[in-house]
């Protein structure tokens, strides 16, 4: 894979919507068909050419560290661990400060969405914006709120509430370097309202919608759905 090499994983969620199903592991450490749910996600990681990941941590952080260790088939591992929760935006500010290249790879540590990465990276390279998103294709968009893309751009945001199909954030972000510079200057933010939304607004902002099989795991209904769904797409790419 050329390009863009570098991930970042955000895995210090709390895990309250899955609490009544795991309560003893921080969520991206979930166990899915007998392993951690971030298992599976640094095996695609490593196999579709990543050489570095920044795991972002938070809650219960050391158990990540000792699950994970400083290396995954060959891909090195380090850790931004918050002292204090900090917000998807502040999470990813921190993290950032450990990538060595001018673009990143962002995911989240508690969904699983199958895509060509090298086709995701080239694509949004092409297109010269500084942000890209990538999007699941779902029947009904109410529990996530819609994006709204036209010709690859992403041309709005939906809040919760609208009914029907439609593109959902996938939770899965190509990042230049340079839009550090739209972060606000406080510690603590969300990602998605302080720095996607107006991007949205003011600038061209990638769309990619060529994936499938997305999964939230912080839903008991779809960690369910995870146990199989997620084994079964590891053997599709292998």
């Amino acid at each position: 894979m050329t390009g863009t090499d570098e991930a970042i994983i955000l895995a210090g969620g709390f895990g309250t919507r899955l609490r009544s199903v795991v309560s003893d592991v921080p969520k991206p450490l979930a166990p899915v068909a007998g392993r951690p749910f971030l298992a599976w996600m640094l095996d695609a990681l490593s196999a579709q050419g990543i050489r570095r990941a920044i795991l972002a941590t938070g809650f219960m952080g050391d158990s990540v560290v000792d699950a994970c260790g400083e290396s995954w088939q060959g891909m090195q591992l380090v850790y931004s661990q918050e002292s204090k929760p900090l917000g998807t935006g502040g999470a990813i500010a921190l993290a950032f400060s450990q990538v060595h290249g001018e673009s990143c790879m962002v995911l989240n540590g508690d969904t699983w969405l199958a895509f060509d990465h090298a086709e995701f990276d080239q694509s949004w390279q092409t297109s010269h914006a500084r942000l890209a998103i990538a999007l699941a294709e779902v029947d009904d968009v109410s529990r996530y709120g819609a994006v709204q893309v036209e010709h690859e751009r992403v041309s709005g945001l939906v809040e919760k509430g609208h009914c029907g199909p439609g593109y959902i954030n996938a939770g899965v972000y190509g990042i230049r370097r340079s839009l550090l510079d739209e972060f606000p200057a406080r510690e603590s933010f969300s990602f998605e309202h302080e720095v996607l939304a107006p991007a949205v607004v003011r600038e061209p902002v990638f769309g990619y919608t060529r994936t499938r099989d997305f999964i939230d795991i912080g839903v008991p209904l779809d960690y369910q759905r995870a146990q199989q769904l997620v084994p079964a797409t590891t053997r599709q790419n292998t």
